[in-house]
């Protein structure tokens, strides 16, 4: 997701007020804190789902969406639309939320749709980390993508535009259904749902990417020719972190074509030290 300047104040002004939500203070202009009203256990994952049902909801309505992401209009106006809009269709907590959302200044109404998407997911993953599952979490969503990115027709399956939404969730459902984490299935459907541009695949890496940023940590991805023993993971685990200062997270991926050894990436910078990948670089040397 990439925001313009406005954008980005207006995504940290509501991530802020999420964040008071869900720790049950609110930092006044003298930084001291006070207690505000908050989400409960599980709370979380109806705040995301909500959120989720505004961006479906906004994606459809193209004038509504203009509306709301108007920052030439009054913020007043704004907040009086999305209350009589979704008072008692949703929580106070979203409702909450999206007034702090829809009385910021937006680059663009697509932006502000985009902000309330990155909310949603947020919720989501905070109520995985307050539940202790954050890691399975982030695990789940790299391993479907790679079941994903593997298989072709799956692939097609849930990002062709012209297979009805339901096919594909029931799709999303038989893959998923009951051997996830919830807040990973409700990730998945929404992602399916109303990919917004976004193919699948590229979705899930992002959304893995998303837990790991949540414990601070780097994601180091690893493709290996064969599978690395739990000792070897621990060791190249804490040679990376070694190397890079800060925690990492290994996702390992088994890839015979490498015929050998292993290539690992962390955000943009490599790290080949497989045999394929040798033999590359002897053939640009012979080449150059």
């Amino acid at each position: 997701m990439t925001l313009h300047a406005a954008s980005r104040d207006a995504l940290a002004a509501a991530e802020l007020r999420l964040l008071e939500l869900v720790d049950g203070t609110r930092t006044t202009t003298s930084s001291t804190a006070v207690p505000v009203g908050t989400v409960g256990n599980n709370a979380l994952t109806t705040l995301g789902g909500e959120l989720f049902a505004v961006v479906d909801l906004l994606t459809a309505q193209t004038q509504l969406r203009r509306a709301l992401g108007d920052s030439s209009s009054e913020p007043a106006v704004r907040e009086q639309l999305v209350r009589g809009l979704l008072a008692g269709q949703v929580g106070e907590a979203t409702i909450q939320v999206l007034v702090e959302v829809v009385t910021s200044k937006w680059s663009s109404p697509r932006e502000l749709v985009d902000g309330i998407e990155s909310l949603g997911r947020s919720a989501l993953l905070a109520q995985a980390e307050r539940d202790g599952r954050l890691d399975a979490v982030e695990d789940e969503l790299f391993r479907l993508g790679r079941i994903v990115e593997g298989n072709a027709d799956l692939d097609r399956a849930l990002t062709d535009p012209a297979s009805p939404v339901d096919s594909k969730l029931a799709l999303v459902d038989d893959l998923v259904g009951g051997k996830v984490e919830p807040v990973t299935a409700l990730l998945v459907r929404q992602l399916v749902r109303t990919p917004r541009g976004q193919r699948v695949v590229a979705g899930l890496t992002e959304l893995s990417a998303l837990a790991a940023k949540r414990r601070e940590r780097s994601v180091a991805h690893v493709r290996c020719a064969v599978e690395l023993t739990a000792q070897q993971q621990d060791r190249l685990l804490a040679a990376l972190t070694r190397i890079y200062s800060r925690p990492i997270a290994l996702h390992v991926e088994v890839d015979p074509s490498l015929t050998g050894g292993v290539l690992i990436k962390v955000g943009d910078e490599v790290i080949d030290g497989s045999t394929a990948g040798r033999l590359a670089a002897l053939r640009r040397d012979l080449a150059g």
